[in-house]
């Protein structure tokens, strides 16, 4: 559904998939010697109507199942091939995961991605204390998340923030800030000669002669920097100068991101954010905001609009981490999606009234929103206490809203291909398709799907006026329920660049069909009817 609108337009992906630890329940063909529609109807997994049923929706993947690896990645694969088209041209997607399936993920990810484009398999010490129930005697402690990248050209993280608090300034340099660094060299006199020599302080006369290894720089390198006053130098022979590194001479691309990943950050804290939130414990093992936070900062720019879809989204723990980073000033996106897996009976979530897993990912966002603004409220204030009255522009703002959409039946008929017999059938086919719309089609409904349908984010501005609908301001117009001059006119003077009608709102009035046909025309709008 998200393919034609959002092709291309995800800057990370991040995603939390069931481990295949034998206890999973997920979507899973496990028959293959008949076609899927036959068995999913024969095992009770489809209704009358041909639409899956719950029972059939989630079922544990055993470890005694012959194809216990196969039916994983036959449901990791075709979701994976699609979250690589959503990405852009420099995107990353990251994937945790454990040692269940970790050798197989990572032969799956290099034929949809290509080995080439691995960036590094990331690990995370996700226990604290160590587990002695395992009785191999060995504690597991940490969890995996493997990066790819879409095409592999050139740096995917941005790095470690620098460290710069060693920086100082002791003889007033007029250059600023420095730290000294070491000038010893790398290798052997055989191999690099040139950097392998006596030096010599000009001013004192002093000879700090040659490590075993040489210099750093040759002696016309090493000149230049004795002639900017550059260079550290001992009272003692015996000492090993050393040269300034200025602060502001520091190129922009910061140190490399370590693969040993959320420091002092444990399931336990993924586990009591939820309690935290809800006062009760709704959700099983979700990951810890700071460790997604982490990951989000090396993927996105918090200077853009990126997109982070997460397509496994459990308790909405990625759109929690997208609104906690946003007070740094960023605007990233997020796009969750959670089938609607249910509740067991007995959970206390379902007890509360969550049915499905899908419940309590929306209401984890609209509390953690709540409390993200009740944080920046108290941060605004604390600020005001600081500064003038005047200066209100310094205030943290940030939008918290979301939408919710759930994936349903198209608002258009759809053409089923059946056996027909003679001319006749075919003809009463074509009768029912004269009018494309579904018999239970809502107006509100059809907007977003024509919006997909077009290409067009889910996110657009949808403006209501009385008998059509823009979208972006002009970039889209929908004439949905009513049609007269009147209202052509109105469409007109906004200038959209297309305009899309419903063929039936006409009432088989073909006049005023042409003639809006021909208005559009001449004003250069694109004019479609359905």
């Amino acid at each position: 559904v998200l393919q034609k609108s959002y092709f291309g337009k995800v800057k990370m992906i991040y995603i939390d998939p069931p481990y295949n630890t034998g206890n999973d329940s997920f979507i899973y063909p496990d028959r293959f010697s008949e076609t899927k529609e036959e068995y999913q109807k024969r095992v009770g997994d489809k209704d009358d109507e041909g639409y899956m049923t719950s029972e059939g929706m989630f079922r544990r993947n055993s470890r005694e199942n012959g194809q216990y690896h196969s039916n994983w990645l036959n449901m990791m694969m075709p979701r994976l091939y699609l979250a690589k088209n959503l990405l852009q041209e420099d995107g990353v997607i990251f994937i945790s995961i454990d040692d269940n399936e970790v050798h197989n993920l990572r032969l799956l990810m290099n034929e949809i991605f290509g080995e080439e484009n691995f960036v590094g398999e990331l690990i995370w010490k996700s226990r604290q204390n160590k587990d002695n129930r395992n009785i191999t005697g060995l504690s597991i402690d940490h969890e995996y998340v493997l990066c790819y990248s879409k095409y592999n050209d050139g740096r995917k993280l941005n790095g470690s923030e620098r460290k710069t608090e060693q920086y100082a300034n002791p003889d007033n340099d007029s250059r600023g800030d420095w730290v000294s660094g070491n000038m010893v060299g790398l290798l052997g006199e055989d191999l690099r000669p040139n950097c392998h020599y006596d030096l010599i302080n000009p001013e004192t006369g002093i000879n700090y002669g040659k490590p075993k290894l040489g210099w750093r720089y040759d002696k016309k390198t090493m000149s230049r920097l004795i002639e900017e006053k550059r260079i550290i130098w001992p009272d003692s022979k015996d000492g090993r100068p050393r040269r300034k590194v200025f602060l502001n001479e520091l190129n922009s691309e910061l140190p490399n991101f370590t693969s040993i990943i959320g420091e002092k950050t444990y399931t336990r804290d993924g586990t009591k954010e939820i309690d935290e939130l809800f006062n009760s414990k709704y959700f099983d093992f979700p990951k810890p905001t700071t460790l997604i936070g982490e990951l989000i900062k090396q993927g996105t720019d918090c200077r853009g609009n990126d997109i982070i879809l997460d397509f496994f989204a459990g308790s909405a723990t990625t759109a929690h981490a997208v609104m906690q980073l946003n007070k740094d000033g960023g605007n990233r996106k997020y796009i969750c999606v959670q089938m609607p897996e249910p509740c067991e009976e007995k959970s206390e979530a379902y007890k509360a009234g969550y049915n499905t897993i899908a419940d309590i990912a929306k209401e984890r966002i609209r509390r953690a929103g709540k409390k993200i603004q009740s944080e920046i409220a108290e941060e605004n204030r604390k600020n005001k206490e600081k500064l003038d009255f005047d200066k209100s522009n310094e205030e943290i703002k940030l939008d918290t809203g979301f939408k919710v959409f759930k994936l349903s039946v198209s608002n258009f008929k759809q053409w089923r291909q059946s056996p027909l017999h003679n001319s006749e059938e075919l003809t009463d086919q074509l009768k029912l398709f004269i009018d494309p719309i579904a018999e239970n089609a809502i107006i509100e409904d059809m907007v977003y799907e024509l919006l997909l349908k077009s290409g067009k984010d889910l996110n657009s501005r949808v403006e209501n006026n009385d008998g059509y609908y823009l979208i972006d301001s002009n970039e889209l117009a929908f004439i949905l329920e009513k049609v007269n001059e009147q209202i052509i006119l109105e469409v007109l003077s906004e200038y959209p660049k297309k305009v899309i009608a419903l063929d039936r709102i006409f009432n088989e009035n073909d006049q005023l069909k042409t003639n809006t046909a021909l208005q559009m025309k001449d004003a250069g709008v694109e004019f479609k009817t359905i």
